[in-house]
């Protein structure tokens, strides 16, 4: 008799329950689905008598898993009410999951017993793999909806975190089962191995960190083993979490092992050293309701919701198409070819959380892709929208990205050439290699559970006015390729050209010409930055009445000085409170921009990575030309027509930009302007020459 143990009874003695365990999930249980059940129901239903209820009932009561308070009523047999609380909520999920965990190694050990071999049903790990079939339902971390409401209440005495819309993101996909096998925000453990080897710390593979980040000063207010509310920017609820984890990253080894470089060129890297808070929390978390969404909600599904409808239409294949840009003649040849390979039906999946700064809203987005869904075969072609938080991460986050997808329900994930690459890094390299992201997804898949179809790069053969995969075509020598980059397409609509309908849909180049006119029509802003007596001030009023007598379009001047008199009084000029007042100048500036105007302003902004933030912001509506007033600091000391230098020598002003505090110089600015030797108006003219040359306005 072979004396190895097998697989089937390692996992069995893994998922041990004590009796005690199991009579408290069977409480936990029959609480949270009959609140209003009398002790001799509750009795009844779990197989105790009355006396070991009561002791039951005390001792969930004393370790914080429910609450007991009087009822209510004329009924004397129903003299309590129970309710159960978040850490009860919490401990109910987890021995849920042991519970699944047993019964499955249960079946597959029996499975073994009678027939030789496993059952292959059970995962070894955890139960990311327990739903094989990509119809079944996935866990959720959402408590009943009675519960809920008794949990919003509860919540009110609780430690608040307002989440970021990225943290939004994360959330809304850990409830709904997208990020399944996560129970919650990282815990430091799980993180470490995530960032090292792309695996949780039972070896579940997981390429993405998701962690809750948050400020020092609030890390400081809690303590492990608390619950926090987390609540979205207007303050409503959508989750708790118990807190088992705190610590301070090494956010540099995070940006070289997860985005393969810590360059902050990398919008990602960007967000995780100068947004993301220091500190990172983690725990499991109890879902209390979805966040709010008030566009296109006929089109967001959760993962058990699409996994309902494919089973309702009896999809077996399903092949997902991730796009986080309109959609072209040559993305519907490309899935129509994906679909046909891998004979499956067809998920357009497009992302509508956070993607790459600069990318086409989400809204004109999923306008493109209704106006040509009917494209499509209806019959054998659906479009979802994923609420996801990107991280262009490229070949990790194809890996994640195709395990989002098998929550959906996907048999099969179109990996495309440079999948989710943001670009070019600070040395004007690709931050990753074309092919980088499929060898990845090919290295796992077998793993993950769903197969991957390589993304053909379709280009439009003209003689045979037809799209072909280019590494497929044999006589090239023979035929005329066409093929509009994306940044020749932007250069088309920035300048009002024409865009041929081979290259795109007459519906969609409609519906991006409706949010991106010519440049010429759009809003803007012109960010002068420099040294305090630089000039910035004259040359942006200039500059200004100079725009005016054109015409056209509302000009606005937000100088520094102005700003802080009228947005800013309350700020002082520490580092915080001068990003304060610069992140408040560069809103004003977007909501200008976006509205068609043009915004002129004047600040300081001594530090990079604040401009950047503020380019980022005007640039999901309009133009940002950066002007650099490079005036020396010895010549801007020896005008000090405020006498601001003379007291920063003293010391009697402290953090003085170009003396005592750093100035961060422009590397590449769209402008920069000697004032030196230069009148005022022949600066100004300069800037308007340089908004004439990238059309902006108007040539005269």
């Amino acid at each position: 008799m072979n004396t190895l143990e097998s697989p089937a009874l390692t996992a069995l003695k893994r998922h041990i329950i004590t009796d005690e365990e199991g009579q408290l999930f069977r409480l936990l249980r029959h609480l949270d689905m009959a609140p209003q059940a009398s002790q001799r129901s509750i009795a009844s239903a779990i197989g105790v008598s009355l006396g070991r209820l009561n002791a039951q009932l005390r001792s969930a009561a004393e370790a914080g898993f429910i609450t007991i308070s009087e009822r209510e009523g004329p009924d004397r047999r129903q003299r309590f009410a129970y309710t159960l609380t978040m850490r009860g909520a919490t401990e109910k999920a987890r021995l849920a999951d042991r519970f699944l965990a047993r019964k499955f190694a249960e079946y597959q050990s029996l499975h073994a017993e009678l027939t030789g071999s496993g059952a292959r049903l059970i995962p070894l790990n955890d139960r990311t793999t327990f739903m094989q079939n990509n119809l079944a339902p996935i866990p959720e971390l959402f408590v009943s909806y009675d519960s809920a409401q008794k949990l919003k209440v509860e919540a009110a005495d609780l430690t608040s975190w307002d989440l970021s819309p990225r943290q939004i993101c994360d959330l809304e996909l850990l409830m709904n089962g997208g990020f399944n096998p996560l129970k919650g925000f990282l815990s430091e453990e799980d993180y470490n191995g995530v960032v090292d080897n792309m695996r949780l710390a039972n070896g579940t593979l997981w390429p993405m960190p998701i962690t809750l980040d948050v400020s020092e000063k609030f890390a400081d207010s809690i303590e492990i083993g608390q619950d926090i509310a987390l609540r979205d920017q207007e303050g409503v609820i959508l989750g708790t979490m118990t807190v088992t984890d705190r610590w301070t990253p090494d956010k540099a080894k995070e940006a070289e092992k997860v985005f393969g470089a810590d360059d902050s060129a990398h919008p990602a890297v960007n967000y995780l050293h100068n947004t993301a808070g220091k500190i990172y929390l983690g725990g499991p978390v109890t879902g209390i309701q979805q966040p709010v969404h008030y566009d296109f909600r006929a089109r967001r599904d959760t993962p058990n919701e699409l996994r309902a409808y494919f089973r309702k239409l009896g999809w077996r294949r399903v092949v997902a198409f991730q796009t986080r840009n309109p959609l072209h003649r040559a993305h519907q040849e490309l899935t129509f070819r994906a679909a046909k390979e891998a004979q499956a039906n067809l998920l357009i999946h497009p992302v509508v959380g956070m993607t790459k700064p600069g990318d086409v809203d989400h809204f004109t987005r999923v306008r493109c892709y209704e106006a040509v869904l009917d494209k499509y075969p209806g019959s054998t072609t659906t479009m979802s929208l994923l609420p996801l938080a990107m991280r262009m991460a490229g070949p990790r986050e194809a890996v994640w990205h195709g395990l989002i997808r098998k929550n959906y329900g996907c048999t099969h994930f179109i990996v495309g050439r440079d999948h989710a690459g943001p670009g070019s890094n600070s040395k004007g390299e690709d931050f990753y290699g074309p092919y980088d992201a499929q060898d990845l997804f090919r290295q796992h898949q077998e793993e993950m559970g769903i197969e991957m179809v390589d993304f053909k790069h379709m280009v439009y053969v003209q003689e045979r006015a037809q799209y072909e995969a280019i590494d497929e075509i044999e006589d090239k020598d023979q035929i005329t390729i066409l093929n509009i980059s994306g940044t020749e397409l932007r250069r088309r609509l920035a300048e009002g050209l024409e865009i041929p309908e081979w290259f795109s849909f007459p519906e969609v180049v409609k519906e991006l010409r409706r949010t991106k006119p010519p440049r010429s029509k759009q809003g803007f802003t012109v960010f002068f930055t420099g040294f305090s007596g630089s000039g910035k001030s004259t040359i942006a009023n200039a500059l200004m009445v100079k725009l005016m007598e054109m015409g056209g379009r509302p000009v606005t001047l937000l100088d520094g000085d102005i700003v802080r008199k009228n947005l800013s009084s309350e700020l002082g000029f520490s580092k915080e409170h001068r990003d304060l007042n610069i992140r408040r100048i560069g809103y004003v500036a977007s909501e200008i921009t976006k509205n068609g105007g043009i915004a002129i302003c004047a600040p300081i902004a001594p530090y990079a990575t604040t401009r950047r933030a503020v380019r980022e912001d005007v640039e999901q509506f309009g133009a940002f030309v950066e002007v650099h007033v490079a005036t020396t600091i010895e010549e801007c000391e020896r005008r000090d027509r405020k006498g601001l230098y003379k007291l920063a020598r003293e010391g009697k002003i402290k953090e003085f930009t170009g003396i005592s505090d750093p100035y961060d110089v422009p590397e590449k600015p769209e402008l920069r302007v000697e004032t030196e030797g230069t009148d005022v108006d022949n600066c100004a003219h300069q800037v308007i020459l340089k908004l004439e040359s990238m059309g902006l306005i108007a040539a005269h």
